[in-house]
């Protein structure tokens, strides 16, 4: 079994936060973690030195590989940054 994991602490949430399952908006400093395995990524948020942390919307998300799902965590933290209600986003998926 493959797994990875990332976590970005200190980032800032652009007006309107992000998205979140149990808690709905969440703004402010956060961390995001993602982790992957499996072949999909889960990806959560906390307010930054807490201990509860909630489910991104838009979470889990297929990712064929620890690369992809590293890409998808780079666009998430950016996202959070944009906030406006940001969910997981939508990566471009590789012809094949």
């Amino acid at each position: 079994m493959s797994w990875a994991s990332w976590t970005t602490a200190g980032v800032y949430t652009g007006r309107g936060g992000v998205l979140t399952d149990e808690a709905g908006v969440v703004t402010g400093y956060v961390t995001v973690h993602t982790t992957w395995t499996e072949g999909e990524a889960r990806v959560a948020v906390q307010y930054s030195g807490a201990s509860d942390e909630s489910t991104m919307s838009g979470s889990p998300v297929p990712c064929s590989t620890e690369t992809e799902s590293r890409d998808l965590h780079d666009a998430v933290v950016e996202a959070v940054r944009q906030g406006a209600g940001a969910t997981v986003p939508n990566l471009p998926r590789p012809q094949r």
